[in-house]
Parts: structure tokens; C-alpha cells; sequence
């Protein structure tokens, strides 16, 4: 956690829609890479009062696939504050998935990168499973495939979140196709973007990773209230020398979105929307 204050004063309400909870006394499931260490509620929450955030929204880790059980944890110790992004395969019952919905969870991560529990090849058949129960698709992928994927993920029933900028695995320019077929997905009006991990697909690196700021300044213009930010805590992907300082990711928000009225839409009140705070 870094030592310093973010710049930005944030206002009331404040939510990061990206983190994951990690126990050691809990192993990766079979089908999920190892966990990265132990990050429980306690260290988060020490990170964010640091930064002034409010609301949390607990993502479920790959490394324990469908078993949400960690994650459902956390949402119930952060207490009215925390939503969910829970797991589930297409053979689940209404039952749990009832029982899920109560526990806070609102949505269903679909990953189609290796250790993803559940890709585009089950997305449809567990989304019409989920989304009678109000859940809604949160989805990363490498954004270089959007120009295939687009007819798929415009199929999603309702409103779906694309995580991290579009996570083009090598940046791309925002002239470029699949750069525009994520602003076309911004412009059906269900599409959320998520202006979180630059550093995961940044060639030219911290601080201001200008290679994703200039993709992440043109959706900001393109649909200020489809934007959603998330620090992605704790950092997993990222080499142990190399994790980011948390409240230097916030304060790109300066950078992205330099009208505090926008600022505000993206902290508080899209993912107020979204997740139903």
C-alpha cells in the first residue's frame, strides 16, 4: 500500500468494482491457478480507508473456480457496503443460485483467458440460468478478440461489464478495430467499462501508462456514465517488484476524467447503478 494520500479527495460513497480475497487457509480449486498469497477483508480494508473509498465490489478469484465460498465471505464482513461477482456452471441448481443472489452476489464473471472457469463456450447457457435471478455478465478477455466476440457478447441478456479497459493484451490505438468495437458495445447503452488494471497491459509503464490512458481518455469522453473504476486489488498478476501503488491508480483518475462532475459519476453514482447500491 503506498504511503502517501491520493490527490484525490473522493466523495461520499466511493466504490472500487474490482478486488479479490485470497485466505491461505483456503487452496486453489483444481482447474484454477495457485493463489497469489494471503489477502483477506482486514488488509483491504486498510487500503481502503487509505484511499477514501466506500463501497467494494469482491470479484471471484480463478483460483478457486466456482467455489464462491471465500468471496461470499467477504461480502458479508465488509457488511452493506460490498456486492459480489460469483462463479457458477450450468449444471447449478436454482437453489444455489437463489441462495447466492441473497448473499450479495449480482453478477457472473465470465473469463475467456486460461484458468477461467467459465468462457464464452458456456456463457450463454449459464447466463440464461442467472440472469432471472437479476444477475448480469461481467467479462474480460483479451480485447484483441472484441471484433470476433461482438455479435456473441451483444446477445448477453440485459446489461454486461467488460473488464479493464478492454484488456487489449498489446495495446492497441483507438483508430484501430478492436478499439472501435468496444466503443460500438458503449454505444447499446448496456455496455459498462471497468478503467481498471493498465498496468496489466501497459508496454510503456507505471506511472501514467500513456499506451492504456489514451484508450482509457477516449471512453471516458465517449460514455462518461457507462465508466466504472476498480484498483484490482490485490494486484495478482502483477510480479512482486512491480505492484502498483494503489493510490497512484486512483489518482489517473485526475488524468482520464479531469471534470470532478464525471469523476463523481464514475466513483459513485454508475456503479450506485450498476450494482444496485
Amino acid at each position: 500500500m503506498s504511503a502517501r494520500r491520493p490527490a484525490l479527495a473522493v466523495s461520499a460513497g466511493a466504490t472500487d468494482t474490482h478486488i479479490h480475497i485470497y485466505r491461505d487457509d483456503t487452496p486453489a480449486v483444481p482447474g484454477g491457478p495457485p493463489i497469489p498469497g494471503h489477502f483477506p477483508v482486514e488488509k483491504y480494508r486498510t487500503m481502503q480507508w487509505h484511499l477514501g473509498l466506500e463501497r467494494v465490489i469482491v470479484v471471484q478469484p480463478n483460483a478457486y473456480q466456482d467455489d464462491n465460498r471465500v468471496t461470499l465471505e467477504a461480502i458479508r464482513a465488509f457488511g452493506p457496503g460490498a456486492k459480489g461477482v460469483g462463479v457458477v456452471k450450468p449444471g447449478v441448481s436454482d437453489a444455489e443460485i437463489e441462495r447466492l443472489s441473497k448473499s450479495g452476489i449480482v453478477a457472473q464473471r465470465i473469463f475467456q483467458l486460461p484458468w477461467g472457469a467459465v468462457g464464452f463456450d458456456l456463457m450463454h447457457d449459464v447466463m440464461a440460468r442467472v440472469h432471472p435471478f437479476g444477475w448480469f455478465a461481467n467479462v474480460q478477455l483479451d480485447g484483441r478478440e472484441l471484433p470476433q466476440w461482438e455479435d456473441s457478447i451483444k446477445r448477453l441478456p440485459g446489461k454486461f461489464v467488460i473488464d479493464h479497459i478492454g484488456k487489449f493484451l498489446e495495446p492497441v490505438t483507438p483508430e484501430q478495430e478492436a478499439f472501435k468495437t468496444l466503443l460500438r458495445l458503449l454505444d447499446t447503452g448496456r455496455c459498462w467499462v471497468k478503467l481498471a488494471a493498465a498496468y496489466e497491459t501497459s508496454k510503456t509503464g507505471a506511472p501514467q501508462y500513456e499506451d492504456v490512458s489514451r484508450l482509457a481518455r477516449v471512453l471516458v469522453q465517449h460514455a462518461p456514465e457507462r465508466m466504472l473504476w476498480a484498483s484490482n486489488w490485490p494486484h495478482p498478476s502483477a510480479p512482486k517488484d512491480k505492484v502498483p501503488d494503489d493510490a497512484d491508480l486512483l489518482d489517473l483518475l485526475l488524468d482520464w476524467a479531469p471534470d470532478e462532475a464525471v469523476r463523481r459519476k464514475i466513483l459513485v453514482d454508475n456503479p450506485a447503478a450498476v450494482y444496485g447500491f
